[in-house]
């Protein structure tokens, strides 16, 4: 895929005139997918695809096109730059264009080490057998690329596994788990499935109902990543922290903090998005975001930095994090019912929004296995439950620890195509969470 990529680059360079320049963005991938229900194979197959947006421009001017390549390239890439350059005629100049014209070519390929599709199937089966089991495995390289008029090339192959599965026993009661990574670790996914069908036999148990009002929890990772969802939906923005529309605009304007236990960064180097973006500029190997419980730094995208005459930091667009690490605690893993003590373990959390953005207060639902912990033990599966509380509270001084090992959790979005974003996140008990229905 990268020769041909660039050698379609090579063919839009060919049909430049006079001041014209270009970008091109490459996505592709070669996945398999197979998808479970009732601890059986339901859909199985392999998707390859390869896609070129290329983006012309004159000046302040630029209209872009996407393409499907099918391996002979040349009188399709013709056929987009005459179209472009119509549209171009009639286009605008855009104040807020900003592109790198200093080329700086890069190539990273991430090392990895899967099973093959029938050996990670096999282990799913063997893993779900007599239990009802439903989720999808899918795996294998996506690619990623970037070139420019400037002679800017730039590619990024990263490898991994994507694997959610749920453990169904009945109406809203299920034990749900993830294991994604670019190493096939066949042992950690025994220890995690094993894990779940304990806790479905726990979950059969009475449930219990508990009266709104505030409680000590664990919140596992899976949980955590739905707070940092949120969190990322604004919180970051260069964009949104100049127009006061960041629902930590308390940190900013204010001096409100986090707990010193909290930092955050935006860890390019280490995840599964490529280290350059859209219009040709380099990210930086890590972002620092919030820096032991204090706001530090926005994520910039090009757009951006010239509307608010800003440095840029490589951010896209949308300027969320693609690769958030949240830094470890000191609790390990088998302390935490103990740390707990009494209390609730909240395995999922869904359906969260802001109840008020300016207070960054949100709200959601309980999902899948919530406990009922009584004295270091896991007593009953608890009923649904909906959370009102601000991550100023849950993240600050409620904050009681932690959790050393993290989990890395894939997006298991693949709308248009598998994502490549990422967060590395640790468990975390808070005391005094509210729970209002």
């Amino acid at each position: 895929m990268q020769d041909q990529f660039y050698a379609a680059a090579d063919a839009i360079t060919r049909e430049m005139q006079g001041g014209e320049g270009f970008l091109a963005r490459f996505s592709g991938e070669t996945s398999d997918f197979v998808r479970f229900n009732r601890a059986a194979v339901r859909q199985a197959g392999k998707v390859e695809q390869r896609y070129l947006t290329l983006e012309l421009f004159n000046g302040k001017r630029h209209a872009s096109q996407t393409l499907s390549l099918s391996g002979d390239d040349a009188a399709a890439v013709r056929a987009a730059v005459k179209t472009l350059r119509d549209v171009l005629a009639d286009t605008p100049e855009d104040p807020l264009f900003l592109i790198n014209t200093h080329p700086q070519s890069t190539e990273r390929k991430l090392p990895a080490d899967l099973a093959t599709s029938e050996e990670a199937t096999d282990a799913l089966l063997k893993a779900g057998a007599g239990h009802d089991m439903v989720g999808f495995y899918a795996a294998g390289p996506i690619h990623r690329g970037f070139a420019n008029s400037f002679g800017q090339r730039n590619w990024d192959t990263a490898e991994a596994f994507n694997i959610d599965l749920s453990f169904y026993l009945h109406a809203d009661k299920a034990i749900k788990i993830n294991h994604a990574g670019t190493h096939w670790d066949g042992a950690a996914l025994t220890t995690k499935t094993d894990n779940a069908k304990v806790r479905l036999e726990t979950l059969a148990r009475q449930p219990k109902t508990i009266s709104p009002g505030n409680y000590r929890v664990y919140l596992a990772p899976a949980a955590v990543e739905e707070l940092m969802g949120m969190m990322s939906w604004g919180g970051f923005g260069l964009s949104d922290h100049r127009t006061a529309t960041t629902p930590l605009i308390k940190m900013v304007e204010q001096g409100v903090k986090l707990s010193s236990m909290v930092t955050l960064i935006e860890n390019t180097r280490d995840g599964l998005s490529p280290g350059f973006q859209g219009e040709g500029f380099i990210k930086p190997p890590s972002v620092t975001l919030i820096d032991r419980g204090a706001y530090k730094d926005c994520l910039a995208s090009p757009r951006s930095a010239a509307e608010f005459d800003e440095p840029q930091n490589g951010a896209d667009g949308y300027e969320a994090p693609i690769a958030l690490d949240m830094a470890p605690g000191a609790l390990q893993a088998d302390d935490v019912l103990k740390t707990l003590g009494t209390g609730i373990y909240v395995g999922n959390l869904w359906y969260l929004n802001y109840s008020d953005r300016n207070t960054c207060r949100l709200t959601g639902m309980t999902r899948f296995a919530t406990f009922w912990v009584e004295n270091g033990e896991i007593v009953a599966p608890l009923n649904v439950m909906r959370f009102d509380d601000t991550l100023y509270r849950m993240l600050g001084g409620n904050l009681v620890a932690l959790t050393a090992p993290r989990d890395l959790l894939l997006s298991t979005d693949t709308y248009e195509q598998r994502s490549t974003r990422s967060m590395r996140l640790p468990g975390a008990i808070i005391d005094d969470f509210t729970m209002t229905l």
